[in-house]
């Protein structure tokens, strides 16, 4: 089967949507961009935050899985994976059929730097009273995951977004 798509992975504000819809516009006119958490809010009817406040992260975790399965059986594509897509391996699995799987990273500051730009609340991971301890904390825990599912890995510290869609271009382009 040949990968035509690629699939952005990593934590929370290290890129995925903003490299994504730029490198949708580069690839050209026939991809098309799209982010699992979008279908997943279009799946339960609500905001992710809400979601989590009123069903639970383990009812949003099988969202992501269906939302996942939907993004991976398209063709074409630029997927913006949500920051725990890699907690299931099912997701991964679904993904490296049809997708370059490329994680984008980024150190914790500038991970809190972009997300307080957002507002904590945006996020419902790491919605507490100290933000960066929880950034600190899902990072460790999701590292491995990360790791282990990315066929690529980019840091997008300090970087413009041409420079990332370049590194992603030469890369996948192989």
């Amino acid at each position: 089967m040949v990968k035509d798509s690629i699939a952005l992975i990593g934590f929370m504000a290290t890129g995925k949507s903003t490299v994504g819809k730029a490198l949708k516009e580069y690839i050209g006119k026939d991809y098309r961009f799209i982010e699992t958490d979008q279908l997943i809010v279009e799946m339960a009817g609500k905001p992710i935050p809400r979601i989590f406040s009123e069903d639970g992260e383990v009812k949003f975790r099988e969202y992501e899985i269906e939302a996942c399965k939907k993004a991976a059986n398209l063709e074409k594509v630029v997927i913006s994976c949500g920051g725990g897509i890699v907690l299931n391996k099912a997701n991964i699995e679904n993904l490296k059929k049809t997708c370059h799987i490329v994680l984008l990273t980024a150190n914790s500051k500038e991970i809190y730097d972009r997300i307080m730009k957002d507002g904590k609340e945006t996020r419902p991971v790491i919605d507490k009273d100290d933000p960066m301890k929880e950034i600190e904390s899902a990072l460790k825990q999701r590292e491995p995951f990360y790791n282990i599912s990315a066929e690529i890995i980019i840091n997008t510290t300090d970087k413009t977004i041409d420079e990332i869609i370049g590194e992603i271009i030469k890369a996948t382009m192989k």
